[in-house]
């Protein structure tokens, strides 16, 4: 595990982490579509790798209950609170989590489980720094006929170039990074793996969602 990076998240998040559901949610869109089209089948694997709070394994546990959910943060902080707001949710014997890197982490050890039906990363890749190696660590991650969703900020490319220049700046202060090369590393960690990969915009171009399917 990246110790910097970890300890970086936990300055950033040991305070926000109590007010991050009420003010994300007003900005970080696109999450519950993923959500609402995860569809898990019975008895399935749902892992979100980068899980913060909690707020989208509670959120997904609640629309599929027939699945099993796990998640990992680098975050010991985030992950706190995400054990309470599960606790309280009464979903602690549906979600497993603990602390894991994006980048490279031993599922089968943590969980006991080695690949999964569905993985998702909600507005993770933006914050990091190996972005890449994250993403390719997701896909390795899928089961037959399972997935890979993502959504992220997207290059605003069809919003004014004011809203694009304030909201970066405003993001850049919580190192936060849009990655305007998410499509082409999707499409080419597609090829590499065998993988079959699609894109999407949503909200003229504020969020990015991708999808990585494996065949069965």
């Amino acid at each position: 595990m990246d110790a910097n990076h970890a300890g970086h998240m936990d300055a950033i998040y040991r305070s926000q982490r109590h007010i991050y559901d009420l003010t994300r949610k007003y900005y970080l869109l696109g999450r519950d579509a993923l959500i609402e089209g995860l569809a898990p089948p019975p008895g399935g694997t749902v892992i979100e790798i980068g899980c913060g709070t909690g707020r989208n394994l509670i959120a997904a546990a609640k629309a599929w209950p027939d699945a099993r959910y796990f998640g990992i943060d680098i975050s010991e902080a985030m992950l706190e609170t995400a054990r309470e707001s599960v606790a309280k949710a009464g979903l602690s014997d549906k979600i497993m989590l603990a602390q894991g890197d994006a980048t490279a982490f031993d599922a089968q050890a943590l969980f006991g489980v080695a690949r999964f039906d569905r993985v998702f990363q909600s507005y993770t890749l933006s914050m990091i720094p190996d972005w890449k190696g994250a993403l390719r660590e997701g896909a390795s991650k899928v089961a037959p006929g399972g997935r890979l969703d993502i959504v992220d900020f997207g290059q605003q490319e069809r919003l004014p170039a004011a809203f694009k220049a304030m909201l970066f700046a405003w993001l850049a202060k919580f190192d936060v990074t849009p990655r305007a090369e998410l499509k082409p590393t999707v499409c080419q960690i597609a090829a590499d793996t065998g993988l079959t990969a699609s894109f999407a915009t949503l909200r003229k171009g504020y969020a990015w969602s991708a999808r990585l399917a494996r065949e069965d």
